[in-house]
């Protein structure tokens, strides 16, 4: 590989858009070589910005096959809609191109099983871009966690919880896909954002798995009400006068460890709310909660009300930085901060670049990508048989007993 690394983006829709803008064009290193979308004013938009910012314009293509068939390119970067990203990441490795794949959910069990087969094959990289998990939050409670502090872990939670109804109700007018997902299924259809996290500092896929789920829906009212409250969309799209949703306003979602430990997850994305992943580690030696910042660690005082424990731990996580924090997030300056959600994108993708220029593994590979995205399709069974328990596979095969540990950003 260059010195400089030649990114080809497919999928230009909002985060395909916003990480070329804020990302990928602060890179000196890195040029945005080929573009695709199947709207043809998405190319032209994003052709003209990368012109302003690089002084040249990219290949642009309907046809993610037209840009896979070019020589210019050192990696794929797929932010497209979620139908699409298992089958472009497999296009992509057997074209031998590296390829980072944005989160969402699968839609079957079965095409992750072809993804990590070809991977296997083509021995061509994958990387699951899920850039929580480069967080500085989910950074510092892992590696307090690993210090011992929080002792043995045996619980953690975490939500997507994030109001979404006006870009889910502007989806034919603004052409996104989750208008769709909400209408016609009913899962866990966004686990990454709080499974990525928690799923590395449970080591799974090294030294554990997750072995199954069940999954429960609430009734799906958020949108309607929603859509009610708001004529003017019904104006604007007439698909949704009367529209029906069958996506449950809270899906909650348990999965059971090989090791004994519970994760919960949430799914809350169509009721008035306020953003929160809700990230919780539990030990039996302490705890880590996201939403207040804070470590509650045995022996310290006891709170009697929630809001006397909220209030006299309130951001006391800011004392555990100095001796665990890691260093890109140290030296991390406000102005580095404004690339991408508080800096984490950019974090993100270096890792990303400088994996493909050394030659090293993945640090959210595909194993990773199969087990977390294999949520949303087992969850979608799990509703619709009452929340009947579901086996996860072993996309490893066995290999889990034998993969040491692979932390991102470990220093």
């Amino acid at each position: 590989m260059t010195e400089r690394t030649r990114i080809a983006v497919v999928g230009l829709g909002n985060r395909g858009y916003y990480m070329i803008r804020d990302v990928l064009l602060a890179f000196e290193d890195v040029d945005v070589t080929a573009v695709c979308d199947v709207y043809p004013d998405r190319n032209e938009r994003v052709a003209q910005l990368v012109k302003e910012k690089k002084g040249f314009i990219p290949f642009t293509t309907t046809d993610y096959r037209e840009l896979l068939a070019r020589d210019d390119i050192d990696a794929v970067y797929v932010s497209c809609s979620w139908e699409y990203h298992i089958e472009i990441a497999i296009a992509s490795m057997k074209a031998g191109k590296p390829v980072g794949v944005e989160v969402g959910g699968a839609y079957s069990v079965e095409e992750l099983h072809e993804m990590v087969r070809v991977r296997e094959e083509t021995n061509v990289p994958l990387m699951l871009m899920e850039n929580c998990c480069y967080n500085k939050e989910e950074l510092l409670a892992t590696a307090v966690a690993r210090s011992g502090k929080l002792g043995e872990i045996v619980h953690c939670m975490g939500a997507y919880a994030h109001d979404l109804r006006h870009e889910i109700a502007y989806g034919n007018i603004n052409r996104h896909y989750r208008l769709r997902n909400y209408r016609y299924r009913n899962a866990e259809n966004y686990p990454t954002h709080e499974l990525g996290p928690i799923a590395k500092l449970l080591d799974i896929n090294r030294g554990n798995r997750m072995v199954s789920l069940v999954s429960v829906a609430s009734k799906a009212a958020g949108m309607e009400q929603y859509i009610s409250d708001h004529p003017e969309l019904t104006e604007k799209d007439p698909t949704l006068i009367n529209a029906r949703f069958k996506q449950g306003d809270i899906v909650h979602t348990i999965i059971t460890c090989q090791n004994g430990e519970t994760i919960l997850l949430k799914l809350d994305t169509t009721l008035p709310r306020s953003y929160s992943r809700e990230f919780t580690v539990r030990g039996t030696k302490g705890s880590y909660y996201m939403d207040s910042n804070s470590f509650y660690i045995d022996g310290m005082k006891e709170f009697w009300t929630p809001v006397d424990g909220i209030k006299n731990t309130l951001d006391n996580a800011k004392d555990y930085e100095e001796e665990f924090l890691p260093t890109v997030w140290k030296n991390m300056s406000e102005e580095s901060k404004k690339y991408g959600h508080g800096g984490m994108d950019a974090v993100m993708f270096r890792d990303f670049i400088e994996c493909l220029r050394e030659g090293k593994e993945m640090p959210i590979d595909v194993y990773d990508a199969a087990a977390w995205m294999c949520i949303t399709a087992l969850s979608e069974q799990s509703i619709a048989q009452g929340g009947a328990p579901q086996s996860i596979p072993d996309f490893t095969n066995g290999k889990w007993l034998l993969r040491p540990r692979k932390d991102v950003l470990a220093d």
